[in-house]
């Protein structure tokens, strides 16, 4: 009988306990932020871990840029693991819910198979996430039953072929309003519970500023997460940082304190949820915006992380004893008869572990002339193989480097490291295995700033040029070129309304390269219309200019890229610039944009 009072006062105990501290669970709420621009790792790595620290993510969504290296991905993603923060590969395209698009979510499912394959275990991506949001496809609204189909086909095809290799974690981004939506064929499943049941987490952009209310966050997520209770999947709850035109989508205006406020409350009231999982904030640039503007909630902001030291590869360069001296050597001139054949590698990994490919396919293609981006953390061993090569070929190599925010007064020490860089690495090696010149593609006009303040901009991004010749050419003969969309003709230097920005960069440069990104070279809206006003302002300067072309699948219109005319027509329409452009003694030549995709282009 002692026994059974024994028991009995037990339970009792672990009731009252259990009343006493709730059912809630325990405090390992999670919390995850996106990184569109891949390219942060390279530049930002140091910022990026301890703004995860600070604001305490323990899970990225990053996004897959395949033009990144790999071994870039590699110390990033080691790092964060080392700082208790899971990665997970971001991808996605309104495009890729249509049946024609799939090959492109299975490339991306290779893409990682392979990088996980060959990285050690804490360099991996943890998980994949998708954002796709097709509803922002214009046949919506007309066909949406048939882009539904084609989507959930996508999907179940693109989750099985990653699960059957992998045992990586597969999440999605959804509206919070799909569970409104029935999915064709199965009238009793919202298109919220079909994907809920299964994907291994879902995001809900609960896209609103308040808790409560019809409109309130915990209105909108209901179904959701009820769902989600029932069939056992993990929820977080996404809000957004970005500046929206609906205020109420935001936090962008309301501040860090106010959304900070919000998802206490989230966690607070849905903590009894089996599926809640975390939040996820939308996203790392707007967030990161929104702290150094408002300031730590309840903290002065602390110093900026000191800048990543530059590598120091062997062999080491001669010092430059003598400032504004040419003592940056160039390599032995290349006797090169005809016009510029040339193209982009953006892959650095590829100059490095592939040189022999890339030099096979130039002597096929009769390429002269190469843009390499460079991984600065790379020692100079790294490149002096590929390099001569390309010279022993009669190959011109110039070095690449750039980025949208590279624009901006912030970014310069960016283009200073690439070229101290360059010059270093010209000093230390052998004359054959020298770089020509150096590449920027820096395209501001795809910041949002360009839309808010496009004057402040170009102000900066032109300030930014001219320190890139100037600090090339402070010592050496280097040559300064950059990429320039052919629309800059009709965009001006504020202050100075009748010099374009187009004339000040051809004014200023050895040479540019001009983004006349069409598929025909005839035609008022052909490549050698669009760039007319460039050439003349080239004679004019006795500058010269490079015709680039795009062999990249566009999504802005077939006419931007040959992508579906295919690698044959390409040169069909390239090898008529020669003659149509014969009165412009500024035309070089032209280059495809870039190796990869014409190494892959249709014949």
């Amino acid at each position: 009988m002692e026994r059974y009072a024994s028991r009995i006062g037990t339970l009792l105990l672990l009731i009252t306990t259990m009343f006493l501290v709730g059912f809630s669970k325990p405090d390992d709420t999670r919390k995850a932020t996106w990184i569109w621009q891949a390219e942060r790792i390279e530049t930002e790595s140091e910022q990026l871990i301890d703004f995860s620290k600070k604001n305490r993510i323990n899970v990225m969504y990053l996004h897959m840029d395949m033009t990144i290296p790999e071994a870039s991905y590699r110390r990033f993603l080691k790092q964060a693991g080392q700082a208790g923060v899971e990665v997970h590969g971001l991808a996605g395209h309104p495009l890729w819910a249509l049946r024609e698009y799939r090959d492109k979510m299975m490339k991306l499912t290779e893409w990682v198979s392979a990088y996980n394959q060959h990285s050690a275990a804490d360099e991996r991506f943890k998980g994949l996430h998708l954002d796709v949001e097709p509803y922002v496809l214009p046949d919506w609204g007309d066909d949406q039953p048939s882009i539904i189909r084609s989507w959930t086909a996508n999907m179940s095809d693109w989750l099985n072929a990653v699960k059957s290799r992998s045992d990586l974690e597969l999440s999605v981004d959804m509206p919070v309003w799909f569970d409104s939506i029935t999915v064709p064929d199965a009238q009793e499943t919202s298109l919220s519970e079909w994907i809920i049941r299964r994907f291994d987490h879902v995001t809900l952009m609960a896209y609103r500023q308040q808790i409560e209310g019809g409109n309130g966050i915990l209105e909108l997520v209901q179904n959701e997460i009820e769902i989600a209770d029932r069939v056992g999947t993990p929820i977080w709850i996404g809000v957004n940082t970005k500046p929206m035109k609906e205020a109420h989508t935001t936090f962008y205006d309301a501040g860090v304190q106010a959304m900070e406020s919000v998802l206490n409350q989230v966690q607070e009231r849905l903590r009894h949820h089996t599926s809640f999982t975390g939040v996820a904030i939308h996203d790392y640039r707007y967030w990161n915006h929104m702290l150094e503007r408002d300031g730590e909630p309840g903290d002065p902001p602390g110093p900026e992380p000191d800048p990543v030291p530059d590598p120091k590869p062997d062999p080491k360069p001669d010092p430059n004893p003598n400032p504004g001296e040419i003592t940056v050597p160039l390599p032995p001139p290349i006797d090169r008869t005809g016009t510029i054949i040339g193209t982009y590698v953006w892959q650095a990994e590829l100059a490095i572990n592939q040189p022999d490919d890339i030099i096979a396919f130039a002597k096929e293609k009769g390429i002269n002339f190469l843009y390499v981006r460079l991984d600065l953390q790379q020692p100079f061993e790294a490149y002096r193989e590929f390099v001569k090569k390309a010279h022993d070929a009669g190959i011109e190599m110039h070095a690449m480097g750039g980025h949208p925010g590279w624009a901006l007064t912030e970014n310069r020490q960016r283009i200073s490291k690439l070229v101290d860089y360059v010059k270093r690495y010209n000093r230390a090696v052998a004359p054959e295995e020298r770089f020509y010149g150096i590449h920027l593609d820096v395209e501001p006009y795809v910041l949002p700033q360009w839309r808010s303040d496009k004057d402040e901009v170009i102000l900066q991004w032109v300030d930014n040029m001219a320190f890139f010749v100037e600090s090339t050419k402070s010592d050496s003969q280097l040559e300064t070129s950059v990429d320039l969309a052919v629309w800059l003709d009709r965009t001006f230097i504020p202050g100075k309304s009748e010099l374009s920005v187009s004339e000040w960069m051809i004014g200023r440069m050895d040479y540019v390269t001009l983004m006349a990104f069409r598929n025909m070279a005839g035609g008022s809206n052909g490549i050698v219309a669009v760039v007319k006003q460039e050439m003349q302002m080239a004679d004019r300067l006795g500058k010269r200019l490079v015709v680039t072309v795009e062999m990249k699948e566009s999504f802005e219109g077939a006419h931007v890229s040959f992508y579906e005319k295919g690698a044959e027509e390409m040169l069909k329409q390239l090898d008529k610039l020669p003659e149509m452009l014969a009165d412009h003694h500024s035309y070089t030549g032209y280059a495809v944009h870039a190796y990869d995709y014409w190494k892959e282009a249709k014949p």
